[in-house]
């Protein structure tokens, strides 16, 4: 074999080893940001409420991990402690995977979030199922002691 062929080889490999190299690196990279991904959910907080000092009262928004358009709703409620909020409790608005992500996440997506510092504290919770359905009926709910029950 002439020097000029062995030296051709010698880079073809060299390219061929790095190719592949490459190629596993990314790979892997590449996995581990699908993972990540699909271990945290694409949420977003669409209401708030601070009650007092008592309650902070959110809404969150949860994109679901099976299908791109669907989406959760989690209510949760945080109590001072240590002069921090801590959550005390959270619930599932409707059905899990029950609302389309969109309207949920777009503008004009809470009808009806109401709120009121007593002891135990009403809450009404009304979302946008879809711009041409409208919002969905009310749901009721009591906060009592940091937590949350059927109102």
């Amino acid at each position: 074999m002439t020097g000029k062929r062995r030296r051709n080889r010698t880079t073809r490999a060299a390219i061929a080893s790095t190719t592949l190299l490459m190629a596993g690196v990314l790979g892997a990279a590449g996995a581990g940001t699908s993972n990540a991904s699909a271990a945290a959910p694409q949420t977003r907080q669409i209401a708030s409420s601070v009650l007092g000092s008592d309650y902070k009262i959110t809404l969150t928004a949860l994109r679901s991990t099976q299908d791109e358009y669907a989406a959760s709703v989690r209510l949760q409620v945080y109590t001072q402690s240590g002069g921090a909020w801590k959550e005390s409790d959270r619930v599932t608005v409707g059905d899990v995977d029950g609302w389309f992500w969109y309207p949920l996440t777009g503008r004009g997506a809470v009808c009806e979030f109401n709120t009121a510092s007593t002891e135990p504290a009403p809450l009404t919770v009304s979302l946008l199922i879809t711009p041409s359905i409208g919002c969905s009926e009310p749901t009721h709910y009591v906060v009592k002691g940091g937590r949350v029950f059927a109102g």
